[in-house]
């Protein structure tokens, strides 16, 4: 497979610091176990943030090319897993990050994500999101509450839902398609498409060279308020292993995660990038995340309404049994007895080329 790629980061417009990382495969290793490209986006403030993705980046790209099982897919979901570890470690629920990943191995696309970075699809004049959003708002545009444009402006949208080392377990999302001639990958942050909607996105890719496009998508969220880190990183598909007919149905069907990860037990991770297999088990429903993180509403509270409420039940009732034994003593005669009836509740989601000088595999500025 002959591949032309170029990623870059920008601190943006109103940030003091970049805590966005990306990383890119060396060639060696990519030869055999393909190219891996990431993107990710810390979180946690006081230099947190960009510790987690630099740790995110550094142990992914360590751990998948240090596994040599034949699967690659799970190769990718266990070095996720490694890195969320290591993070959370290191962290202790302090710091995380998102990590979207796109492995170019044997003709297909590997997408692997956690939180809001997103990996796209970019064929034939259309654009699809790969990957899946793991926030607030992406689960409200996915129930079609919201827009995408709504999204954008939404006072939730820095809620995500899943993240990498904020919990000792994390679910991976995987997905893979096969790839053809012509086909552009593009990661970002949400400094990006927050900013820049899919269309623009593609037509700014597929109108230059990486390198050329990743500079101009950077420049133009900038041009639009840079609120955040901007990252980017396209890759273009120019020869695959072997010949592949067209494909036109991809980006039209429906584009579901092929595995899900459960972790449980975090081990202690050594300083060496070597490949940790820790045992898997159900993991907990993933708690939202706000960057920073949000609390949420206590027991006792929900209680204290509950008892509220039922005290407000038995009072209507009670006022129900006094009106209706009024209304009939007015309406009969009073030489009849009333005997009033029992009243019964009613119930009630920089640059280099495959073959050409190989590109440092980690930036953060």
């Amino acid at each position: 497979m002959r591949l032309i790629y170029n990623a870059r980061t920008d601190t943006g417009l109103t940030r003091d610091h970049n805590e966005d990382t990306y990383g890119i495969g060396d060639d060696a290793p990519a030869e055999r176990l393909g190219r891996l490209v990431l993107v990710c986006d810390g979180m946690g403030g006081h230099a947190a943030g960009e510790v987690a993705s630099q740790t995110a980046v550094q142990t992914i790209l360590a751990a998948y090319y240090s596994h040599e099982h034949e699967d690659r897919s799970q190769a990718l979901e266990q070095a996720f897993i490694q890195a969320n570890a290591r993070i959370h470690e290191r962290g202790q629920g302090t710091m995380g990050t998102t990590a979207v990943a796109a492995l170019l191995h044997h003709d297909a696309l590997h997408v692997a994500n956690v939180g809001d970075s997103r990996a796209y699809l970019i064929r034939q004049d259309q654009i699809r999101q790969v990957s899946r959003d793991h926030s607030f708002v992406g689960d409200q545009v996915a129930a079609g509450i919201i827009t995408d444009e709504q999204a954008r402006s939404s006072p939730h949208r820095n809620v995500i839902t899943r993240a990498l080392g904020y919990h000792a377990e994390v679910s991976v999302d995987l997905f893979r398609l096969p790839l053809q001639v012509g086909d552009l990958i593009l990661l970002s942050s949400d400094g990006l498409h927050g900013l820049v909607p899919d269309a623009e996105l593609m037509q700014l890719a597929t109108a230059h060279e990486p390198t050329e496009a990743v500079a101009k998508l950077i420049d133009l969220a900038n041009t639009r308020g840079g609120e955040d880190n901007i990252t980017v990183a396209i890759v273009r598909v120019l020869a695959l292993d072997w010949d592949a007919q067209p494909i036109t149905e991809v980006l039209n069907a429906e584009t579901q995660p092929i595995a899900a990860i459960h972790q449980a037990e975090t081990h202690k991770l050594s300083p060496d990038p070597t490949t940790v297999t820790l045992p898997a088990t159900s993991a907990p429903t993933p708690q939202p995340v706000h960057k920073p993180a949000v609390s949420e509403a206590s027991p006792t509270t929900e209680r204290r309404l509950s008892r509220l409420g039922g005290v407000l039940a038995m009072l209507l009732l009670t006022i129900l049994i006094f009106v209706t034994l009024f209304a009939l003593q007015i309406a009969e005669p009073p030489t009849e007895r009333v005997t009033p009836a029992t009243l019964v509740p009613a119930q009630s989601a920089p640059a280099t080329t495959d073959g050409a000088t190989p590109t440092a595999p980690i930036a953060n500025p």
